[in-house]
């Protein structure tokens, strides 16, 4: 099955060292202030999700949500969930305080994959 959101091996080792610290995490792809391109780590539950939020899969263990409006917009990409070197300020994600920050990037979905993920009834 494609998978909808993956994360690098930086990715996923931040998230186990964050689970590591602060127990299970969550995840929420911003559509906010970074254009979208900030996927926010949470404690688990500390955010609360609604009718208007998509679960794309999991990273790490840990749910990736996004919201419905942003889902369409993307939905023909698959969200590489990355790690990037940041000063920790302005944001809330949970992250911050390693000097690390997470950041989503994109492709588009082969027109094979798109198939699949058709037929699957997940597009």
């Amino acid at each position: 099955m494609i998978e909808r959101v993956v994360a690098t091996p930086q990715a996923l080792a931040l998230i186990e060292t964050l689970v590591a610290k602060h127990g299970p995490v969550m995840f929420h792809q911003s559509g906010g202030c970074c254009d979208g391109s900030a996927a926010n780590c949470y404690l688990r539950g500390e955010f609360m999700v609604g009718p208007s939020d998509v679960l794309l899969g999991e990273i790490g263990g840990s749910p990736f949500y996004i919201s419905r409006a942003q889902y369409e917009y993307w939905k023909h990409t698959q969200l590489v969930i990355d790690v990037i070197d940041s000063r920790g300020g302005g944001t809330f994600s949970l992250e911050g305080p390693e000097g690390k920050a997470f950041h989503t990037r994109s492709r588009l979905f082969t027109d094979d994959e798109w198939a699949e993920l058709t037929r699957a009834g997940l597009v």
